[in-house]
């Protein structure tokens, strides 16, 4: 069963996402909508108090809450398909899918996710090759609301991301980089040498006014390299 606050945010982002209700339009008060779901307020206070923080609303002191400004374009610029980056090199790319299975979720990433442990969710571990070279090990954790197809994609042909961008589209990303030695299976997968140090890029993404997926992105430290331009 659905938590309430997230019934609530669905509710709302619902209303959004069909123009009925647009951009700097008045929602319902926090007392009102504990009134129409029949909720405490403090689970009124959190949906709002989320869709706030993830700027699908925007609060103004004395007013009330309104509909926020769109930040679709800008999130899209900031994903990219690894397919698309290896084409742009005039290299090949190829995917092999290693995992696609749904499982239960459970302690930290239940909560990154926005779900409760034991609900269901989708997995998948996916080895991208350029030129037949291994250059990213790819581990995605998928909310099954945002994406009930996922586990029917084939994703030899397509990427998850190339997908996702189309089920579940983007509202906000979240991102860090940092560099570790990998488990023995990442650095034998990438066929790094001992002691190669990895490049993870652990992306959060959300769509809908809600979490749609969690991805640890694996690269050789020795082949890879993270680049941008403002």
């Amino acid at each position: 069963m659905k938590p309430g606050y997230r019934e609530i945010k669905d509710w709302i982002f619902a209303r959004i996402e069909s123009g009925e209700w647009k951009e700097a339009d008045l929602i319902p008060s926090e007392p009102e909508l504990v009134r129409q779901f029949g909720v405490a307020r403090m689970t009124v206070n959190r949906a709002v108090r989320e869709l706030t923080s993830e700027q699908v609303l925007t609060r103004v002191q004395g007013l009330g809450t309104f509909v926020a400004q769109p930040k679709y374009q800008s999130t899209l610029v900031e994903i990219k398909s690894i397919k698309d980056e290896i084409a742009a090199r005039g290299h090949v790319h190829r995917a092999e899918v290693l995992i696609l299975k749904q499982i239960a979720s459970d302690g930290a990433r239940a909560e990154e996710l926005g779900l409760a442990p034991g609900e269901p969710l989708f997995h998948s571990r996916i080895l991208h090759y350029e030129d037949e070279l291994p250059v990213q090990l790819e581990d995605r954790w998928v909310v099954p609301a945002q994406a009930p197809d996922y586990l029917a994609q084939d994703f030899g042909t397509t990427t998850p991301n190339e997908y996702l961008v189309r089920a579940a589209p983007l509202q906000r990303v979240e991102y860090s980089i940092d560099a570790r030695l990998p488990e023995a299976a990442v650095g034998k997968r990438l066929k790094m040498a001992a002691g190669e140090p990895c490049l993870r890029l652990h992306r959060r993404t959300w769509s809908r006014g809600a979490v749609a997926s969690v991805a640890d992105l694996w690269h050789a430290g020795s082949r890879y390299q993270f680049a941008g331009a403002f």
